[in-house]
């Protein structure tokens, strides 16, 4: 009798903070949710304070203290949602369930590895919440459609990705053969990383061609670049009015 009151407390106890985490429609839960919000923000902000050499000097230890406490209240928020979730590996292997992990993961790792804390800045994405919380169904049904248009054109972008990296190398080899150590290419791997930024147009001028044909061959590179930047936004494109039109058409057919 004692044994199943105790079951009874338990899982009443667990319904209750199912509701005020998970849930976003109660008073309760809107309220957790803001403050989790709010929370995610001042960590982001501090961890991105520990950065500045300035504050760093005089503040450095309070912030990280401060880093800590918020890794501690994310680390109890995170197993309290484990313990009230009513499929546990869903939850974990979930998105968000992931991402929660990784939110607190780096700052134990970083009393191994010291830097790795400054990852805790993937707790940013856990702000996605606020389009639950707000209740923008609108932006969620947008970022599904857009996510839909990226799992279809993934074969496409990935032929798209293949060429390129064999553009990249092809270019990069001939740079080597045309440029040659003397003037930066010292090696293939490094031509390739030559071509790599050239073809994005960023280009960081640590490595310059210096013979006529080297330029030419520069020029030509850089004007592709523009064009191979252009795909992978058109192939999404028509996937996206793919979807769109695809979805209007059910509409239709529904009236």
């Amino acid at each position: 009798m004692m044994e199943s009151k105790i079951n009874l407390d338990e899982q009443n106890l667990k319904r209750k903070l199912h509701t005020v985490i998970f849930g976003h429609e109660t008073p309760a839960g809107r309220l957790f949710d803001l403050l989790l919000l709010a929370a995610i923000l001042i960590s982001v902000v501090v961890l991105m304070l520990e950065t500045v050499e300035s504050v760093s000097v005089d503040y450095g230890e309070e912030l990280r203290i401060i880093e800590i406490l918020f890794t501690a209240v994310f680390s109890i928020e995170y197993l309290t949602r484990i313990y009230c979730s009513p499929n546990r590996l869903k939850y974990i292997f979930s998105f968000f369930g992931f991402i929660d992990f990784i939110s607190i993961a780096p700052t134990y790792f970083s009393f191994v590895y010291d830097g790795s804390r400054f990852l805790s800045i993937f707790r940013t994405v856990r702000l996605l919440r606020v389009f639950r919380i707000l209740k923008l169904a609108r932006f969620l049904g947008e970022a599904e459609q857009l996510s839909q248009a990226l799992k279809d054109s993934q074969y496409k972008i990935c032929v798209f990705l293949g060429a390129v990296f064999s553009l990249a190398l092809i270019v990069g080899t001939i740079m080597f053969v045309v440029e040659g150590p003397e003037n930066g290419f010292a090696n293939i791997p490094v031509s390739v990383y030559w071509a790599v930024i050239t073809l994005t147009t960023v280009g960081y001028g640590d490595i310059v061609p210096r013979t006529p044909l080297g330029q030419f061959i520069a020029t030509i590179v850089m004007t592709l670049g523009y064009g191979i930047i252009a795909v992978p936004t058109g192939i999404v494109s028509a996937q996206l009015t793919k979807s769109a039109l695809i979805e209007n058409d059910k509409k239709n057919s529904k009236k």
